[in-house]
């Protein structure tokens, strides 16, 4: 029987396939006692050996995607699997004490995970105890026949399953093979949806139950247009689904042909649309849509495909990567913004109650000067490459801005002094994403080169909502007249300063909130590239004038974000 399931819209597209449960399996045993001990030392040398034959899979793949660096990490846990000490150990548990493997396994390796996290003096050695971790899970999932997920082993075409997805899930994903995704938890804003948009694939997240309803294996159809999920669909439903595909790739191809030119609104105004991205990768998608910029390069994504902290050679190779491939167009460069959902296993960072509203993004690299400035030496070098533009993330004051600001420069005078060349063109600038920034614009825009609003957190902190909270997702609100009063006083600062400002948030995309920035005058929308050629569409039918008309009665007639919505319909129609 089909059943169909209703979640929120992430990402645009429409796919057909089998289901691929990204879920943990149950991994639990019974300990039982043997007299075949014989058999069972060769139920683990099996499980072990394809453990070793999948990690070197994994890592072949990993060295592909990611890089030789990158895929090290693989190596410890291979260098586990062939320890000696660890593998006899266990085998003389079987033998000795006539248990089964996986009891013999768990026992002998909760012991090593156990002397390896105690050494608090040696972050090597605690290190080697997540490796143990990972390994064993590995093993045990062999001698239990069950499947453990792993994103970079799709070999077919499958529409991914989650309860959520992290960001190193999504790193893993491959577009060829994966179709779209479905999660349980989540919103518009979520880490997983904003990645789904960059790998241009369709996601629903926020269904609540996805993972409840489906099995391995199972056909459903995803329409990421409306928010549907269709479980157990019928030839019918297939046929209607598959002409529906077949309208949005049309409708794309049309979009298609705006790709080569500038952003034009129908009064012939110029606004700049931009790309966010995450990794050098992704300048072909930005290519591909037609972006006159980037607006958001997202580098915490170095920090986190990295064993350890990546060095200054090689950030100064992916912002040169990145500079270059963008030629004469700027590319707006985040430094590292970790913390919030965004962790490194090795950097250490406090437990908290509230990680958003914790130590991240500048508070780290204001606390972790050396760590700071050895990006702020990689992105400095790269600037001879192209058109570089600095912003400085998650900053509520004068005094954080200034502070930074004053690293950048002392590190430019420290590469002059080397005789390394620097460019002396680079903006310097603000996201605009705590309310006590957008409140001070005025002052801030005095300082700084520009401004970029960042809606996601913008908004969650001015409405009070944590936006992946499902409980109170209803208050996040882009349209609030709230927000637009916010996002007009940063407009406004900056422009009587002589300053320009972007948005980098996701609403920057969202085509019920374009005619409104556009009346408030944002002179640079960044966005999921996948979303700029439809956005350039929408903004060649809008006469500006008319959309300031619509974002001054927004803000003052408007009491409700409902009305606001309404308002756009009827100015848009």
């Amino acid at each position: 029987m089909v059943e169909k399931l209703k979640g929120i819209a992430a990402s645009d597209g429409i796919a057909t396939a089998k289901v691929y449960l990204l879920v943990e399996p149950n991994l639990s045993f019974d300990k039982i006692s043997v007299d075949d001990s014989d058999s069972e030392i060769d139920r683990l040398k099996n499980a072990l050996n394809k453990a070793t034959k999948e990690l070197e899979l994994i890592r072949a793949k990993a060295v592909k995607a990611l890089g030789e660096k990158e895929a090290q990490v693989f190596d410890a846990h291979l260098m586990v699997l062939s320890d000696p000490e660890l593998i006899g150990s266990i085998e003389s548990n079987i033998s000795d004490n006539k248990v089964n493997a996986e009891s013999a396994l768990k026992e002998v390796t909760d012991t090593f995970i156990s002397v390896f996290e105690g050494m608090e003096d040696n972050p090597y050695m605690q290190e080697r105890a997540a490796d143990i971790k990972d390994v064993t899970k590995r093993v045990l999932s062999h001698l239990l026949g069950v499947r453990l997920p792993s994103p970079a082993l799709i070999d077919e075409e499958v529409i991914v399953i989650a309860h959520d997805l992290t960001p190193s899930d999504t790193a893993q994903l491959n577009r060829k093979y994966v179709k779209a995704f479905v999660t349980d938890i989540g919103g518009r804003t979520s880490h997983s949806a904003i990645m789904a948009r960059s790998l241009e694939i369709p996601a629903i997240v926020g269904t609540k139950s996805i993972t409840d309803l489906v099995e391995e294996g199972d056909v459903i159809i995803v329409d990421g247009l409306e928010g549907d999920v269709l479980v157990h669909p019928n030839e019918t439903d297939i046929s209607f689904y598959e002409e529906k595909a077949n309208q949005f790739e049309n409708q794309k191809a049309e979009w298609n042909k705006l790709k080569n030119e500038k952003t034009y609104t129908a009064d012939g105004k110029h606004i700049e649309l931009a790309a966010n991205i995450g990794t050098p990768k992704d300048l072909v998608g930005v290519k591909e849509n037609g972006g006159e910029a980037i607006g958001l390069y997202r580098t915490e994504f170095l920090y986190m495909d990295s064993p350890d902290f990546p060095t200054e050679d090689a950030q100064f190779e992916a912002y040169k990567t990145i500079l270059e491939g963008m030629g004469d167009k700027a590319v707006v460069v985040r430094t590292m913004d970790i913390g919030g959902d965004k962790e490194l296993p090795y950097l250490t960072l406090p437990h908290e109650m509230n990680p958003f509203l914790g130590y991240r993004a500048i508070h780290i690299c204001l606390a972790e000067p050396d760590m700071f400035k050895t990006q702020l030496r990689a992105l400095l070098r790269a600037s001879v490459f192209g058109k570089l533009r600095i912003m400085f993330p998650m900053i509520a004051t004068l005094g954080e801005f200034r502070k930074a600001k004053a690293m950048l420069l002392e590190e430019k005078q420290n590469l002059k002094n080397e005789g390394i060349a620097v460019s002396d063109n680079i903006e310097v600038g603000i996201m605009i994403e705590i309310p006590a920034a957008a409140i001070l614009a005025d002052k801030f825009a005095k300082e700084v080169d520009f401004f970029s609003i960042g809606t996601n957190d913008l908004i969650q902190y001015t409405m009070a909502a944590d936006r992946m909270n499902e409980q109170v997702s209803y208050l996040y609100q882009p349209y609030n007249p709230s927000i637009l009063r916010l996002i007009k006083g940063v407009i406004d600062a900056s422009h009587k300063e002589g300053k320009w400002t972007g948005m980098c948030g996701e609403m920057a995309g969202d085509q019920t909130a374009v005619p409104l920035l556009m009346g408030l005058g944002l002179d640079e929308f960044s966005m999921s590239a996948s979303s700029i050629l439809k956005t350039r569409s929408l903004m060649k039918r809008l006469d500006s004038t008319k959309m300031a008309e619509l974002a001054d009665k927004a803000i003052n007639d408007c009491d409700t974000a409902e009305e606001v919505v309404s308002l756009v319909t009827e100015y848009t129609k």
